[in-house]
């Protein structure tokens, strides 16, 4: 439940543009989220990175449970580029701040992501949502 908590949180995080567009007032809860985005990104990377590798190792699924297997393939995206997004500036300082290319190629991806963050945003917190519902109930 945990995972699927998170995955809500930093999807929040991502489409906070987005949400406050729409529902003003949500922007004291959002405030309320935003000191922790970066170890919430950290969190979520990490994780998209094991689902990533779980569900590459879960091939099999594909031809006996597709739905399955795409939608544990959809949860490890979200956590992966959302991750990815709201952790950038904790995954530069920890690691990418000692290599000056490392960092100029982490600064481009972020940059084509970024300008889809709201969507990514939004698809976090979908998958969140049925990640909870469809695993936990």
């Amino acid at each position: 439940m945990f995972d699927g908590l998170i995955t809500i949180a930093g999807g929040i995080l991502a489409a906070s543009a987005l949400i406050i567009a729409r529902k003003p007032n949500a922007k004291v809860l959002i405030d309320k989220l935003t000191p922790y985005q970066g170890w919430i990104g950290i969190v979520m990377f990490i994780w998209g990175i094991w689902e990533t590798l779980g569900a590459v190792r879960g091939l099999g699924l594909l031809g006996t449970s597709p739905l399955l297997w795409i939608f544990w393939m959809g949860v490890a995206v979200a956590d992966l580029v959302v991750g990815f997004l709201l952790g950038f500036g904790l995954i530069t300082k920890y690691t990418l701040s000692k290599n000056p290319a490392a960092e100029a190629k982490g600064q481009q991806i972020r940059a084509k992501l970024a300008v889809y963050q709201g969507l990514f945003g939004i698809l976090a917190i979908t998958m969140g949502a049925l990640y909870i519902v469809w695993l936990h109930v």
